[in-house]
């Protein structure tokens, strides 16, 4: 057959490379160490060559952050964040460069780039990084009261602030991200989280931002032997969202959850995608994400569970549901297993329907009122996963965020 004759296959564009250069002519920000300025540049030339990433990619098949970017023009701006009960443990991220779980974290290449191919936002915060909190539990150290960050933006910015957290060997903590604000901003963070040995991290987000903010976020976590994270986020927000995490049980007897509530109005957008991987023997994890969607709202879940073959006796399971509470509201959900082991468990499922007729039928013939019935099946769904916050004063403060928005949209 001629060459003439073979048919030619038009290229797929993953990446707007267009887009880079809203974002390449700024020069990179200065007043840096110089030992983090060829990390920021080589990152920086990645960015270059890809621009944001496009709906193209399989993990960002259902948000258009290219679109959403392309129409900021912001200027970069410095981190605005409160520290409640930091004391020690909470530092500047830029001077605390000779500590080399911090230096080695900077350098360390996104997680799931050469799979996936689909980090250029991870590489656009490494350009422009020159912000940031170094989190820092010692061994053997038990903290009892919540480490509290809370985040502004000024209006008009684009900021990219890193975070690198480490749980020291046989120590616990409770850090809790809050996010709020009525700025017309562009966030885009990086938190690199890392949990040694026997080591206990309960996280919580209660993200409340905008219709005017987007906040894209990439989380990394790693734990070693025995260690346990337990994740929650509150989305509240009404402006788009996506929050791409990437765990790894890096040491036997690991267990990791992640658990969230969303709750979508207007025209909110909310993506959340997570991959767990099992690397070695004897772990655990865990997805559960309940949704309620208003209005015009769209929410994403995508979780996606990861059993290498070495990761014998694995148990993996995620779960997302969902109830729509207007006809035009909508969920997408995309569960995955790739399992190369043989000794495992691993399930996953995913529910979206509107409320079931029957059981507000029932309430309402025991003399409830139609707001008053319909609030309590959504009740009981939303505490289910509530539950799985471990502190009861911060499960009672999400509890009572989560009855004010009912109130509202009911």
């Amino acid at each position: 057959m001629s060459a003439s004759n073979v048919m030619k296959f038009p290229e797929i564009q993953r990446y707007d490379c267009n887009t880079a250069e809203q974002f390449t002519s700024c020069k990179l920000p200065k007043g840096v160490p110089d030992s983090i300025k060829g990390i920021r540049e080589e990152a920086f030339a990645r960015f270059k060559q890809q621009g944001l990433p496009t709906q193209k990619l399989e993990r960002f098949k259902y948000t258009n952050i290219a679109k959403v970017a392309a129409q900021w023009d912001g200027v970069l701006a410095d981190l605005d964040v409160k520290v409640e009960n930091g004391g020690a443990y909470v530092s500047n991220l830029l001077d605390s460069l000779d500590v080399p779980v911090v230096s080695e974290s900077l350098a360390m290449c996104a997680p799931g780039a050469d799979k996936y191919g689909d980090m250029s936002l991870w590489d656009l915060n490494t350009a422009y990084l020159r912000d940031g909190l170094f989190v820092d539990i010692p061994v053997n150290e038990n903290v009892d009261t919540p480490i509290v960050l809370n985040f502004d933006n000024i209006d008009d910015t684009y900021t990219s602030a890193r975070y690198v957290i480490r749980i020291g060997r046989n120590a616990e903590a409770t850090i809790v991200e809050k996010y709020s604000g009525k700025a017309e901003c562009w966030k885009n963070y990086v938190t690199q989280i890392i949990l040694e040995d026997n080591a206990k991290l309960n996280h919580i987000r209660i993200i409340e931002d905008s219709d005017l903010t987007v906040y894209s976020q990439n989380t990394s976590v790693k734990l070693g032997r025995d260690a346990a994270y337990e994740g929650f986020s509150l989305n509240m927000g009404e402006g788009i969202l996506r929050h791409q995490i990437h765990a790894e049980l890096d040491g036997p007897n690991g267990n990791a959850s992640f658990n969230g509530l969303n709750l979508l109005k207007n025209k909110a957008h909310a993506d959340t995608t997570i991959t767990m991987d099992h690397k070695v023997h004897h772990c655990n994890s865990n997805q559960f994400y309940r949704s309620l969607v208003d209005d015009e709202a769209h929410g994403i879940f995508q979780g996606k569970v990861h059993v290498f073959e070495d990761a014998q006796v694995t148990d993996g399971y995620q779960l997302s549901n969902t109830i729509l509470l207007s006809p035009k509201a909508s969920m997408d959900t995309k569960p995955e297993l790739e399992i190369y082991a043989d000794d495992v468990k691993c399930s996953h499922g995913a529910t979206t329907g509107q409320l079931d007729e029957e059981p507000l039928f029932y309430l309402r013939s025991r003399g409830l009122s139609e707001k008053q019935a319909r609030y309590l099946l959504i009740r009981a769904f939303v505490e289910e996963v509530l539950e799985k916050i471990g502190n009861e004063n911060l499960r009672d403060e999400l509890a009572a965020k989560t009855d004010r928005w009912l109130e509202a949209v009911l």
